[in-house]
């Protein structure tokens, strides 16, 4: 049964999320082009500075043995006042070897950001991300009968380019995702643009890296790196209505669910093919593939849901979902309700 499919599902989702790839808040390691030169650079300054630190602390050793080995210090009014020339060359010698250096260091760092600053023209998808307090609006433009909004987890084809397009509903949040490139903020009012393009297949997290309030800690999302014709298959399935269940008992469960939804939620989110088309809230049209819920605060499982529906409030304090105070049997139709959305 279509309801059966849909209950296994829900747990699913996290566990492909472990049998993938998965790379953490880690800006150490590159895995695509928008990335590969800032890492190299980051190594790159990384040994200047240890190869600095290991010449200043073998001068200031070799001073003190030198020092040492002189005898006894004499008094301060026995040392004759004099400019020795030696003690300047080495000045002018290290003057001149960090200028060159830096100056090195300098244009190389320009030379990346240009390389990384503008998406290429063959991108795969333009995707419109909107930072909320405390979630991610992630929306894949194309033509009308081919865009479609989901939350917290963007979907990308493997070896190929993603122009990212970013806003904020509102205040300032900074969208971040390190494995495949760097911070770019969303701004109240205006477009702010990246890209990203993932070379290996995983999952990749984010991170909202702008303080912008209380549950900022919690506003993660993940980008999910798909093989480009998995990537096709998600996204037709993407512009499709939820599965509907066929045995009679289940569709009795699903449509007294439904009620509830419409009843409680419908007025914040949207779920295609109903009624519901609410904007303040994601999008839960095929909410049970998704990985998590909350903005990557919690596994997408049967008790995490339920206690996000019961009381999002101490899950996320201060989060704009209401608690909603369902008795036990509206609970378990709206769950019900919510498997089906596959």
């Amino acid at each position: 049964m279509a309801l059966a499919a849909a209950a296994s599902g829900m747990t699913a989702a996290p566990a492909a999320a472990q049998e993938t790839a998965s790379h953490g808040l880690s800006f150490m390691t590159g895995f695509g082009p928008s990335n590969y030169g800032v890492v190299t650079l980051l190594y790159a300054v990384l040994i200047i500075s240890l190869a600095v630190i290991a010449i200043i602390g073998a001068l200031v050793l070799s001073g003190m043995l030198i020092r040492r080995a002189g005898g006894a210090a004499t008094s301060l009014e026995t040392v004759p006042l004099e400019r020795s020339s030696s003690g300047l060359a080495f000045i002018y010698i290290g003057i001149a070897i960090s200028f060159v250096i830096l100056t090195g260091v300098l244009v190389w760092n320009y030379v990346v950001l240009a390389e990384v600053s503008a998406a290429p023209k063959d991108i795969a998808a333009r995707i419109h991300v909107i930072g909320h307090q405390w979630w991610w609006e992630v929306r894949y433009e194309g033509e009308p009968a081919q865009t479609f909004t989901t939350a917290d987890e963007i979907h990308v084809p493997v070896g190929k380019p993603v122009r990212i397009e970013l806003t904020s509903s509102d205040v300032i949040h900074s969208f971040w995702v390190p494995a495949l490139g760097g911070k770019m903020d969303t701004i109240p009012g205006q477009q702010n643009h990246t890209w990203l393009q993932a070379d290996k297949p995983g999952i990749y997290r984010g991170q909202c890296t702008e303080f912008c309030g209380a549950q900022h800690a919690h506003m993660g999302l993940i980008v999910v790196a798909d093989a480009p014709e998995h990537f096709a298959a998600w996204r037709a399935h993407q512009l499709e209505g939820p599965l509907t269940p066929h045995a009679e008992s289940e569709v009795a469960k699903a449509a007294q669910g439904q009620s509830v939804f419409m009843h409680n939620c419908a007025v914040c989110h949207t779920v295609r093919g109903t009624l519901a088309n609410g904007k303040v809230g994601p999008d839960l049209s095929h909410l049970m593939q998704r990985r998590t819920i909350a903005a990557g605060t919690l596994p997408n499982t049967v008790g995490n849901l339920s206690g996000w529906i019961s009381n999002p409030q101490h899950i996320k304090p201060g989060n704009l979902m209401p608690t909603l105070r369902l008795s036990a049997a509206d609970l378990n139709s709206l769950r019900d309700f919510l498997k089906t959305l596959q």
